[in-house]
C-alpha cells in the first residue's frame, strides 16, 4: 500500500487548480497527517476536492484479481482511489479512527462527518 499521494485541488466553476500535493510513504504517515494536530488542520478553506491516490501493489494478486481492481471511494470532497483491497482496508481504518476520535475536526469536515 505504498506510496500514497494526496492532491489538494481548488475548483472554480469548471476549472480545477492543483493547490498542493503530498506523498506519504505508508498509511501510518497518512493517518498521522489526518490526526488531531496533523498537517490536515492547515488545509486551505477553498478546497473543492482532495484526491488520495494509492498505487497498485508491486505484485499482482493472481488468486483474486478483483482485489487489484482500481476503484474510487468518495467521502465528502475526498476521493480515495486505488486497488479495491487497499480502499477497503483504508476505509475500515478511517471508520475505526473516527470512532476513537483519532482524526482531526478538519478531516471530519471535508469528509462530511461532522456531527
Amino acid at each position: 500500500m505504498i506510496p500514497i499521494t494526496v492532491e489538494f485541488i481548488v475548483k472554480n466553476g469548471d476549472k480545477s487548480l492543483k493547490e498542493d500535493s503530498v506523498t506519504f510513504g505508508n498509511p501510518e504517515e497518512l493517518f498521522a497527517y489526518i490526526a488531531p494536530g496533523g498537517g490536515c488542520e492547515h488545509m486551505p478553506s477553498d478546497l473543492g476536492e482532495i484526491q488520495m491516490v494509492f498505487l497498485p501493489p508491486e505484485h499482482p494478486n493472481i488468486t483474486s484479481p478483483i482485489a487489484d481492481k482500481r476503484v474510487t471511494l468518495q467521502l465528502g470532497i475526498v476521493l480515495i482511489t486505488g486497488p479495491l483491497s487497499t480502499i477497503v482496508q483504508v476505509s475500515q481504518e478511517i471508520i475505526d479512527k473516527v470512532g476513537r476520535a483519532e482524526v482531526s475536526e478538519a478531516f471530519l469536515a471535508v469528509i462530511g462527518a461532522n456531527y
